[in-house]
């Protein structure tokens, strides 16, 4: 509850009337609601009238701050008094706080704070590096940009340097770069530590694991960096050189691990190197491995089974003829409404096969047919 004046001018005098008012909630939000009009009031009834509102507020606040009017002098012995001048408040510097809080508590349940300051901030710097790791996964949740964007205009617009107690003028491009460069190192304890952080945080499992490969590439000759090749370009680039990054996640899309290749290297020669790479990280395990058929040959196929693992796989399409007769026959079984599935079982093989066939592909097949004109021989 608080008091609100009135202002009204009747014969030529300005008159100041009084009204007690309170806050509540509705479906429609806050509102204001007046519960009685007090009239003018003199210097003792206003006091009394405040006295009478603080008691009342008692039981639901700690303290309660008396609010005047810029025309009204309060009491100067007072020291429960808050002066506020309306007509001199302003707006200034505001700063995106969600958003950035959100992140920092994700940080800190992961406990990536507790593990970076281990890695990082056994040397002196003006910015423990592990705020500094903070700021730059912050930013890729909520606004992913270069390091010079995070300087220039992320940062300066966030109530980070609060949150994470940053003096001011102690962020730019070079700290971030230089923060990235300590990170990596610690890469293989990070991958661990969020392996173990998310599972426990979400019961996740890492027992199927999606493989797949993408590339990155660069406008200029990049002679310093000597993984920079040009190879096969998923971008549509090959006139750029390029870099290969191989990426493994979970069946819910957490990422498990990642490596980087040579921008010439062949995607079916990566999958050794990445079986070796997830057992020196993780140990031995019956993984199943689930990858398109750009990495499908004998030798990974071999390299899997060899480790007791198992695979879900694309076929290549040279393969497709020996299923002829079953694609032809009916016992289908719908899983989806445009959707339908057959299991082959190979006769002397291990491996069974899945196949799948839908309306949309059955649709562009035809109408790719339809477009080439029949071909018709000579007598």
């Amino acid at each position: 509850m608080f008091l609100r004046s009135n202002q009204r001018s009747k014969d030529g005098k300005e008159h100041t009337y009084w009204s007690l008012v309170e806050s509540v909630r509705t479906p429609d939000g806050p509102r204001q609601r007046t519960l009685c009009h007090l009239g003018e009031l003199n210097g003792s009834d206003q006091a009394r009238w405040l006295r009478t509102v603080e008691v009342f507020n008692e039981q639901g606040e700690a303290q309660q701050l008396k609010l005047f009017p810029s025309q009204v002098e309060p009491p100067a012995d007072d020291p429960h008094v808050a002066r506020v001048l309306i007509n001199r408040v302003r707006l200034e510097r505001t700063r995106q706080f969600g958003a950035c809080y959100l992140g920092l508590e994700l940080w800190r349940r992961l406990e990536l704070d507790h593990f970076f300051a281990q890695a990082l901030d056994d040397d002196p710097a003006d910015v423990p590096w592990s705020r500094v790791a903070a700021l730059l996964a912050i930013n890729r949740l909520c606004a992913p940009g270069s390091e010079l964007a995070v300087e220039q205009r992320w940062y300066p617009s966030t109530a980070l340097d609060d949150l994470l107690g940053i003096e001011e003028g102690k962020i730019n491009g070079t700290r971030l770069y230089r923060c990235l460069d300590r990170i990596l190192p610690h890469k293989t304890k990070l991958e661990r530590h969020l392996k173990e952080r998310y599972g426990a945080l979400f019961g996740a499992e890492f027992d199927v694991l999606l493989y797949d490969l993408t590339s990155t590439y660069v406008e200029g000759a990049a002679e310093n960096n000597p993984m920079m090749r040009r190879g096969y370009s998923r971008d549509h680039r090959p006139d750029c050189e390029q870099m290969v990054i191989a990426l493994i996640v979970n069946s819910e899309g957490f990422p498990f691990s990642y490596e980087t290749f040579d921008g010439n290297r062949a995607d079916v020669s990566t999958m050794e190197t990445i079986l070796r790479m997830v057992e020196r990280k993780y140990g031995k395990a019956r993984r199943i491995w689930v990858f398109d058929r750009g990495l499908v040959s004998e030798e990974n196929l071999a390299a899997i089974r060899k480790r007791g693992g198992q695979y879900l796989v694309g076929t290549p399409r040279s393969q497709m003829k020996q299923f002829e007769a079953e694609l032809a026959k009916d016992d289908w079984t719908q899983v989806r409404p445009e959707v339908e599935v057959k299991k082959v079982a190979v006769p002397g093989s291990e491996e069974t096969y899945i196949l799948c066939r839908t309306a949309g592909r059955k649709g562009k097949e035809q109408a790719i047919r339809k477009r080439f004109p029949a071909v018709w021989k000579r007598p």
